[in-house]
């Protein structure tokens, strides 16, 4: 990891929390500084999301936003670690990534994984998961899932018809968003899929120095 822009430094050294897009490419996102790996024009902080975040402190930032990034990051696991240590309690990280009924998604040589209604409920302690209970042990770290949201394809005749409607109704509860998943996605496939994530920390309290006798 490689810090390009002096501010970051700045506002590090100053106690200031960051705000920053993964993945974020030739896109800046406005408030955010970017980061990528490639060092193309508008990255604040060059950066394989695949190693850790070394020039980051712990509880340094108070939001990620990352939009069709996470698909194409090998070790999925490791980042979610990076991601709880370095986001200070109460931050929030918003992800955006290809559903795993979209077609066109398989298409992307560089794509090694997809996402769905329970992903991120993996990271989650079972009281904070759905009535659908799914494994909890792959890492120690944990996050609460405050929303998910599933935006429909399209691209066809049917799916230009009926998006919005659909996307109104399947996004009513995580109910209605699992039936979708069993039911009905290979018929009328998602996009993309749209979480937001705290992560579950204790804040530190500092407690006054005692006083001298």
């Amino acid at each position: 990891m490689r810090i390009v822009n002096r501010a970051i430094l700045e506002d590090l050294k100053a106690g200031r929390h960051l705000r920053l897009n993964l993945g974020c490419g030739n896109k800046p996102r406005a408030d955010f500084y970017g980061v990528d790996q490639l060092d193309l024009p508008g990255v604040d902080i060059v950066a394989n999301l695949n190693q850790p975040f070394t020039a980051l402190p712990d509880n340094s930032v108070e939001a990620i936003y990352s939009r069709h990034t996470l698909e194409h990051v090998v070790n999925l696991l490791p980042l979610m670690r990076e991601l709880h240590r370095v986001v200070r309690p109460g931050g929030q990280i918003e992800i955006i990534v290809p559903h795993f009924s979209n077609p066109y998604g398989f298409s992307d040589p560089t794509h090694v994984r997809f996402f769905g209604l329970y992903s991120f409920f993996y990271f989650s302690e079972e009281c904070d998961q759905p009535r659908r209970k799914v494994p909890a042990f792959y890492l120690p770290e944990r996050f609460v899932v405050e929303t998910v949201r599933i935006n429909p394809l399209r691209e066809s005749f049917i799916g230009k018809a009926v998006g919005s409607l659909l996307k109104q109704y399947i996004n009513g509860n995580l109910l209605r968003l699992d039936w979708y998943e069993r039911c009905l996605c290979r018929l009328m496939p998602a996009d993309s899929i749209h979480f937001t994530l705290r992560p579950k920390k204790e804040v530190a309290v500092l407690l006054p120095a005692p006083h001298a006798a």
